[in-house]
């Protein structure tokens, strides 16, 4: 999930390029591109690709889990948002191999390999629905914990779907109107976001991008994280005072409410926070490049979309080290390893328990 649908080859253009008849000054900014930034960009290319194929591999077994543990149907956002990831990390595998393998054609073949290869429009549909997802999953987990009541009357299973399908929509509705207007392929040359019909609409989307790639989801996750441990702490006070009763059935029942709650609040919060390192530094990158403070490429712009790329790689490994049903099931794959029973398992085991127990009639 990085910060804008451009590379810096695809910025530059479009910081160079006012109207379509500015072609000439285009290609002269692209000519003067160093062998250095060239080199730069082979490198990334081939990185982009290992964090594909890595991403690719470790999002599947991710899935994999999620089914095996049947936390696919309890969590559904959270496991779309790791569909979406597994097929971010296999086009951009796809993409980038491609894009290294320089392949070339003509006529139609042409157009298709610069709108959909060269400016990554594929990719970044995927990158963009999982943005609008991150945030719809955001808003989710806030309602179910600081309004549990209204969340289980509104939060039907066709509300999730519609959200889902909203998230993918938006991302190819988006992403077309932005790649195919301002994309075409002159004398052989694609030029990718480059065509727009004024200074200020170029200025305007990336305003816009900006905002909402990065600061309107970043305040939103603040904002919504924040009210969610004011209210579990709140809940953590609520169920000292049943211990403290002595209600052994309604504690444990309520511990293992609070803990698999927290399971997922502390996952998700590793999320977000790991969306706001990675793609802080190619944010700042974007800014200096709308604002025209940027007119090539240069190492610092693929080290941030290096770092940026990584986001998709490691959210399967803050999967698998904090929500609790995955890594079950990563450890049962372990062959010849005993797995101690995790807390929320004894838990669950006490509350089963404790209900049976005081259901039976009394002889």
């Amino acid at each position: 999930m990085t910060g804008s649908p451009s590379d810096m080859e695809h910025l530059s253009v479009a910081m160079t390029t006012e109207t379509v008849g500015d072609v000439t000054q285009t290609t002269a900014v692209n000519a003067a591109t160093s062998s250095s930034s060239r080199g730069m960009m082979f490198y990334f290319q081939c990185a982009a690709i290992i964090i594909g194929f890595v991403g690719t591999a470790a999002n599947a077994l991710i899935l994999y889990c999620f089914v095996g543990s049947k936390q696919h149907t309890k969590h559904m956002l959270i496991f779309y948002q790791n569909v979406l990831d597994f097929f971010s990390s296999l086009i951009m595998a796809i993409t980038y191999l491609l894009k290294l393998c320089n392949l070339h054609s003509t006529g139609l073949g042409e157009y298709l390999f610069c709108v959909l290869v060269d400016s990554e429009y594929l990719l970044w549909c995927i990158i963009t629905a999982s943005k609008v997802n991150l945030m719809s999953l955001t808003i989710e987990r806030y309602l179910k914990v600081v309004y549990p009541i209204w969340s289980k009357k509104k939060l039907r299973n066709w509300v999730i779907y519609s959200v889902m399908a909203y998230a993918l929509l938006f991302g190819f509705v988006h992403m077309s109107a932005a790649t195919f207007p301002t994309s075409a392929v002159i004398d052989g040359v694609c030029y990718a976001y480059a065509f727009w019909e004024s200074p200020y609409a170029r200025l305007a989307y990336g305003i816009f991008w900006i905002l909402f790639v990065y600061f309107f989801v970043f305040i939103l996750f603040v904002f919504c994280y924040w009210r969610i441990l004011v209210v579990v702490r709140r809940q953590e006070r609520v169920m000292a005072g049943y211990s403290a009763a002595g209600s052994n059935t309604t504690q444990s029942q309520s511990q293992l409410h609070h803990i698999q709650t927290t399971n997922v609040i502390k996952t998700m919060i590793l999320v977000t926070a790991a969306f706001a390192v990675c793609d802080l530094p190619v944010t700042v990158y974007n800014i200096m490049g709308f604002a025209g403070m940027l007119s090539s490429q240069d190492a610092g712009y693929y080290i941030s979309m290096f770092v940026s790329f990584l986001y998709i790689c490691a959210n399967p490994f803050i999967y698998a080290i904090k929500f609790d049903p995955v890594k079950r099931v990563l450890l049962s794959l372990i062959p010849c390893k005993n797995t101690p029973v995790q807390p929320i398992e004894a838990v669950e085991m006490a509350a089963r328990k404790s209900t049976k127990g005081t259901a039976q009639p009394h002889k």
